[in-house]
């Protein structure tokens, strides 16, 4: 949204994407999972009468527009992209397909999931922890507005504390909502490590990637 009440804000997605685009020009490997809040958020489809079910396809539906929106800036940039969703759509993007993915990411393209898990009752982030999976990702990177983990919400608490470092244990026995807990788990379970940072600070994933310890590290 950047500035903006809901949709999408140019400046916002021609910042993220060139700081995406800084970050494969590298020599990363780059799958992006776009969330969908910013146009319909399914979790709050009780308030409007939508059933929940019908609201997360909606929701991600939501998701791959901000995924075409975000692959068309990229590419204004100068990347190579292909967008997968887990709900076929053929017209607009390529089916999910595992070996495809990987293909793309050796070859030095961007690659977007859209469409989350394609099933309802699990969130965008559990879709990127899944993905992150089976690509065989080393890390995945939780962008979001705070600078990472702390014990209660900074943005109502100025006395909140923060975590440089925390196990997945930890944060699902503290109820920390970073991330669901689905995604905690599949990360835990499956050795895979989360970096949690503040996206909206320009530069913070290339410093992350240049190896400076930047927001929150959860490991197993």
């Amino acid at each position: 949204m950047g500035s903006l009440d809901f949709g999408l804000d140019p400046k916002a997605l021609r910042s993220f994407a060139e700081e995406i685009v800084e970050a494969s020009n590298m020599g990363c490997e780059i799958g992006l999972v776009v969330g969908g809040g910013n146009i319909f958020r399914g979790v709050q489809s009780s308030v409007t009468g939508i059933h929940k079910v019908s609201g997360d396809y909606m929701g991600m539906l939501a998701t791959v527009i901000n995924s075409v929106a975000f692959q068309n800036t990229l590419e204004e940039l100068g990347a190579q992209t292909r967008l997968q969703t887990a709900i076929k759509m053929e017209q607009i993007a390529e089916p999910y397909i595992r070996r495809k993915a990987i293909r793309h990411l050796e070859k030095g393209r961007i690659v977007l999931f859209g469409a989350g898990t394609g099933n309802p009752y699990f969130t965008t982030d559990t879709a990127s922890v899944l993905r992150a999976i089976e690509i065989e990702a080393d890390i995945v990177i939780k962008g979001t507005r705070v600078d990472g983990v702390y014990d209660s919400d900074p943005e109502k608490n100025p006395d909140a504390k923060f975590f440089s470092e925390i196990s997945f244990k930890e944060v699902i026995q503290r109820d920390i909502r970073v991330m669901d807990h689905t995604a905690f788990t599949l990360c835990s379970e499956n050795k895979l490590p989360l970096r949690v940072i503040n996206f909206n600070e320009r530069g913070n994933l290339i410093k992350l990637l240049q190896g400076e310890n930047i927001g929150t590290l959860i490991n197993f």
